[in-house]
């Protein structure tokens, strides 16, 4: 049985969705005191990132809706400009943790459009 390139790309959508809720409750709601340097809205935007990639992108994308890829490929948008502003703005300042939770969003998110791709190429119409 073959398993529809979508259908990982969703199932990968929300377990890092997953995480990134948790992440981001720790220390928005709970207040969970790191050992290291919090940016104030980084936690924020991890939390309402992974709601909405959790609620609503793993979704469009299993169903392999038409505004799919366009969002993911907004979401892998979202999460580099932040690692942008990370790198930037907050050069010195971001902890190591922040950067390579950031960096592992951005690979999935990659590996999650780069299956998407495949899944589109796969179902198009054949040219003759």
């Amino acid at each position: 049985m073959k398993i529809p390139y979508n259908k990982v790309a969703s199932v990968i959508a929300v377990l890092i969705g997953v995480m990134s809720i948790f992440a981001g409750t720790q220390v928005v709601f709970l207040g969970k005191v790191m050992d290291y340097y919090v940016i104030g809205w980084l936690p924020v935007y991890n939390l309402i990132i992974g709601v909405i990639s959790v609620l609503i992108t793993a979704v469009i994308i299993w169903k392999g809706s038409k505004i799919a890829l366009p969002a993911a490929i907004l979401t892998l948008i979202g999460h580099s400009t932040v690692m942008l502003i990370l790198q930037t703005g907050y050069r010195g300042v971001a902890a190591g943790e922040s950067i390579r939770a950031m960096t592992v969003r951005i690979v999935l998110w990659v590996i999650i459009t780069i299956l998407m791709l495949i899944q589109a190429y796969k179902e198009k119409p054949a040219i003759i």
